[in-house]
């Protein structure tokens, strides 16, 4: 059955094997967590995955919506997949956090964003106070989405990697998982870019290497799933394991609904602290935990 997901690793599983000439799947795990990284080879792999060539990382945390485990490690595990995407470790990074702030399930990346530590107009100030530690300069921008602002978000980056010339772009977004219990607890990251919007099944223009001329990271987390998928999967106790049959069943309504956790707002809200955590903790190695937290606080 052709179940619909933004994550590489539940299309590599879907696919069945771990290993071919066109893409290949490695399990390893670090610091507690399980990381999955998948590299897409070759054009019969991008159209067996309907994504384009490159690797796509996935890290499998305790869910964000239970609020009382440790969030610095599991940021760590995350910066470190951030290191060795970027290829670049010094020059400027534009970190965008894509969706809308309006609503929860798709406010992921504009939180994130309240948590960055921008310092691009911090370079004069910062080389007299602290000269024994390096600060990158990152900017930090959360565009909002078509509707609010009547300019595709993909003209924005584009005008600001024009003006500002990044070395690296680092973009967040909401995903869209097969798996229910994926919400909330996965975190994949690429470098292949993005198509802002696609978690909310209203994809827009792709933000890629391509179209930006720089390095990008994507970085999401399923916070949405689609409404047949969970009802495909209710009704397969039942022993129908028709797609099409079970769309039918759902049609029209059920066609564009979209299902996510009762918690979502605890879950937006720590996912959004421990990416924010991870980005700043990949873009200034120099910094200790504590410094990032108190700068950004």
């Amino acid at each position: 059955m052709n179940y619909r997901t933004d994550l590489a690793v539940e299309l590599a599983q879907q696919l069945g094997d771990t290993v071919s000439q066109d893409y290949q799947t490695v399990q390893t795990e670090e610091d507690g967590a399980v990381v999955f990284h998948t590299k897409i080879l070759t054009p019969e792999g991008e159209r067996q995955f309907g994504k384009p060539a490159g690797d796509y990382i996935t890290v499998e945390v305790v869910p964000f919506s239970d609020s009382v485990t440790d969030s610095a490690q599991e940021a760590e595990v995350i910066a470190r997949q951030i290191e060795m995407l970027l290829p670049d470790r010094d020059g400027l990074i534009l970190v965008a956090g894509l969706g809308n702030l309006s609503i929860t399930p798709d406010a992921l990346g504009p939180k994130v964003i309240g948590g960055i530590l921008a310092t691009r107009h911090l370079a004069g100030e910062w080389e007299r106070a602290a000269p024994q530690k390096q600060l990158r300069p990152v900017a930090a921008i959360a565009p909002g989405v078509l509707g609010q602002t009547g300019i595709e978000t993909s003209e924005i980056i584009a005008c600001l990697c024009e003006k500002i010339k990044p070395s690296g772009v680092i973009l967040i977004d909401a995903l869209a998982a097969r798996s229910l219990k994926r919400l909330g607890r996965t975190v994949q990251l690429s470098n292949t870019g993005i198509a802002p919007g696609s978690g909310a099944m209203n994809r827009r223009k792709e933000l890629s290497p391509k179209t930006l001329g720089v390095p990008v990271v994507s970085i999401g987390v399923p916070t949405v799933a689609d409404g047949v998928t969970v009802g495909c999967d209710l009704l397969a106790v039942e022993g129908i394991d028709d797609e099409e049959a079970a769309r039918t069943l759902f049609s029209p309504e059920g066609q564009s609904m979209l299902v996510t956790p009762k918690e979502i707002d605890l879950l937006i809200g720590r996912a959004s602290q421990v990416l924010a955590m991870a980005i700043n903790r990949a873009l200034q190695p120099d910094l200790r935990q504590e410094e990032l937290s108190f700068f950004t606080s």
